[in-house]
């Protein structure tokens, strides 16, 4: 009989521990269109888990009392809610869009000056403005010395190339903000694929011969 009396006693237990172990949800939302946010990263001591596609998150198997609660998220300010859980609380969590003004961002490449050993052209935005008529950019830099350009509509649109002093386009290298943009297997330039590229660019250089771009 003591046997027995000792197994229910240990059974009520259990039962008595599951029946504390709360649970937390909760929704994040964006506080100024009241949408969801998906992907946001959700803490509670140290477990993490991060939002649904309908901005929800849920921490399970916890013991009742209060606990604190840090949601962050990419382009949002970081918000800690405090929860009291006996048995389950739901949470909607409202965060509000960060803003940070930064330094602007300067590209720097690799271009020849005065004191480089090889001939080169400069061309500004100004004079690219000047001759851009939709075409693609090698018939806008046609103006400048040892550039010929060929096209196979004729109307410098499409499929376009160019030549300096004589090589043709698998020979010159071009760069854009230093990273090269030659076709990685014919070493072409494809500018069909840079549709109105001269209304972003600031300047052009010209280097013709062996220049500090190869």
């Amino acid at each position: 009989m003591f046997k027995v009396y000792v197994m229910l006693a240990a059974m009520l237990w259990s039962a008595g521990a599951l029946a504390q172990q709360s649970v937390i949800t909760g929704t994040v939302k964006d506080s100024t269109n009241n949408q969801p946010l998906t992907g946001a990263t959700v803490r509670l001591n140290n477990q993490a888990t991060a939002t649904n596609e309908f901005g929800k998150f849920e921490f399970d198997k916890l013991m009742p009392g209060e606990y604190v609660v840090n949601v962050s998220f990419l382009g949002f300010k970081d918000k800690v809610v405090r929860v009291t859980v006996f048995d389950r609380a739901d949470v909607v969590v409202y965060l509000e869009e960060s803003y940070q003004l930064t330094d602007e961002l300067v590209v720097y490449a690799t271009r020849a000056n005065d004191k480089t050993p090889t001939t080169f052209t400069n061309v500004n935005q100004q004079s690219i403005q000047k001759q851009n008529f939709g075409q693609d950019m090698p018939f806008i830099l046609n103006w400048t010395p040892s550039l010929v350009t060929t096209s196979d509509a004729g109307a410098g649109i499409g499929y376009t190339g160019v030549r300096i002093r004589g090589s043709d386009a698998t020979r010159i290298n071009v760069t854009i903000n230093g990273i090269a943009y030659n076709d990685s297997e014919s070493q072409g330039t494809f500018w069909v694929n840079l549709p109105d590229i001269a209304s972003s660019t600031q300047s052009v250089q010209i280097q013709r011969g062996v220049g500090t771009s190869t």
